[in-house]
Formats: C-alpha cells, sequence, structure tokens
C-alpha cells in the first residue's frame, strides 16, 4: 500500500509555487494554440502533452520510490479522474484552434462556480444562499463572455465550455481521492492513462515539425504539462486550497500578456467584463468558503 504525503503548514511557499504551477498552466495552453496554428494535428499536441508529461514523472518519481509508484490504492478512481483530465485537454485544445487564449481562460474562471455546484450534487457539500447567488451571477459573467446572442459567438466556445465541465468533475475526482494516494502515484496515473488512451489516434498519421523550433515545442509541452501538477499537488500539501484558489486567476495577466506578444490578440471588452464578473463571483464562494471554514 502506496502511503499519501504528509499535510504541511509552509503557506508563502505554497504560493510561491501556485503561481508557478498556475504560469506554466499557461504556457500549455499557448504551447498547444501555437503547434495546431503551425499545423500540427491536435490530437498529436494533445499525445505529445502526455506522454511527455509520463516520461517526465517517470524520470521523476520512479527513482524515488520505485514501480510500486504505480499501485493505486484506488484504481477505477484513478482511471476515472485520468479520463477526465484528458476530457479537459482534448475540448480546450481543440477549442484553442479557433479561440484566443485569454477567452478560453476566462471561460475555465468558471471552475470555482462548477466546482462548487458538481461538489453539492455529487459529494455532498452544502452550499448556502450566498454562495448560490455568487454561481448565478458567475454563469451570467461567462454568458457575457459567450455571448450566444451576439454576432462575436464562436462556436468552439462550446468547446470551452465542455473543457470547462471535464476539468472541474477531474478536480471532484482530486477531491474523492484525497488521502488515498500519494502525488506520484496521480501523476503517473493521470499521465499514463490519457498517454495510452490517445496513442493509438495521434500515432496513425505522425507527422513531425519541420523546423527546431516547432520540435522543441512540441517536447517543451509535455514538460509543462509534467512540472505544473506537480508543483500544483506540491502547493495543496503545504497549504489549503482555499489559500490558494485566488493564485488561479493571475492566469488573466499571463494569457492576456501572451496573447499580445505571441499571437498579437487581446481580450475584448465584453470578455473583460465578463472575466471580471467571473473572477468576483469566484471570490466571493472562496472568502465564503474561508469564513465557513474559520468558524467550524
Amino acid at each position: 500500500m502506496v502511503l499519501a504525503a504528509a499535510r504541511e503548514d509552509r503557506p508563502t511557499v505554497a504560493v510561491i509555487l501556485m503561481f508557478l504551477a498556475v504560469f506554466l498552466f499557461t504556457l500549455i495552453d499557448s504551447s498547444a494554440k501555437w503547434l495546431i496554428l503551425y499545423g500540427l494535428p491536435a490530437v498529436q499536441v494533445i499525445f505529445a502533452r502526455y506522454c511527455g508529461a509520463f516520461l517526465v514523472s517517470i524520470l521523476f518519481f520512479i527513482p524515488r520510490g520505485g514501480l510500486n509508484q504505480f499501485v493505486s490504492n484506488n484504481p477505477k478512481l484513478q482511471f476515472s479522474r485520468a479520463i477526465a483530465l484528458l476530457g479537459g485537454t482534448t475540448f480546450n485544445f481543440l477549442a484553442l484552434q479557433f479561440l484566443p487564449i485569454t477567452t478560453t481562460i476566462a471561460i475555465f474562471f468558471a471552475m470555482p462556480l462548477v466546482i462548487t455546484v458538481l461538489g453539492y450534487f455529487i459529494l455532498g457539500e452544502k452550499v448556502g444562499f450566498r454562495r448560490f447567488a455568487a454561481i448565478f451571477v458567475g454563469f451570467l459573467g461567462v454568458l457575457i463572455i459567450i455571448q450566444p446572442w451576439g454576432e462575436e459567438f464562436h462556436w468552439a466556445m462550446i468547446l470551452s465550455v465542455a473543457a470547462l465541465f471535464f476539468a472541474s468533475s477531474y478536480f471532484i475526482l482530486t477531491r474523492l481521492l484525497a488521502g488515498q494516494d500519494n502525488n506520484a502515484t496521480s501523476q503517473l496515473w493521470s499521465s499514463g492513462v490519457a498517454t495510452f488512451a490517445i496513442a493509438p489516434f495521434a500515432l496513425q498519421n505522425w507527422y513531425w515539425p519541420q523546423t527546431n523550433m516547432g520540435f522543441c515545442v512540441l517536447v517543451i509541452i509535455g514538460v509543462f504539462g509534467a512540472f505544473s501538477h506537480i508543483l500544483a499537488t506540491r502547493a495543496h500539501l503545504l497549504a489549503n486550497a482555499s489559500t490558494l484558489a485566488p493564485t488561479m486567476y493571475a492566469q488573466v495577466i499571463y494569457a492576456t500578456v501572451i496573447g499580445y506578444f505571441i499571437f498579437d490578440t487581446l481580450p475584448s471588452s465584453w470578455t473583460g467584463l465578463g472575466t471580471v464578473i467571473v473572477i468576483g463571483s469566484g471570490l466571493l464562494i472562496w472568502k465564503r468558503e474561508n469564513t465557513l471554514r474559520q468558524t467550524l
């Protein structure tokens, strides 16, 4: 039986690690968009992201803990969690073919809202009127970003919303796994299952990049994938999730800078307004959860 790592209390270090993890999350999306615009099939980019992460995880964890790190105390839940993460990545990368990175990330900012709703229905977590009100306002912000009624609506936004729900399910399943497996096992399963699931489709008609830059980005996206999750998981062992939650919103800064300098795009005024509303709703939920936790 592989034991889960013990919790520590080092919030400053945890916040720094989480800011780095969020930056790497943004680099994963920007690298994927760049590779797809470069001409690589999306399925191949998805495979590179997970295969690279799987190889890095093997090199990082196996020398320390041996092959027992592959042994899960709840393999069905680990498998479901890995498939949920793969679904989120797949829909997100497909959406990035058509949407600015600032738009896809703005939609993903609704994740605390979706997780709260899923936690209510799946985990039986209590959600009061204030949080339900914040969820309602937050989803109005998502509608402002998507604008299904307007000319700026793009059908690929549906893909981004699907990615949001898969990714939120991944975090719900991560909560269910808490205390059952350690970081190494979770990283090996999440990257390994995805690698073997997507390999038959990606390797069927493999296309190598024709430039050194394309090849480097194809390789490095997997490294970003591995270390982003390693850092995020480590951060959550050093501080409570409520302490780390606001760091996710640093992505709006990272994505805006990368979007401008790499893809020559800036978020529209509607995307900006919707993002502010979604972030505000997420922070209200975070503040309320933090207050309730302190009163227990």
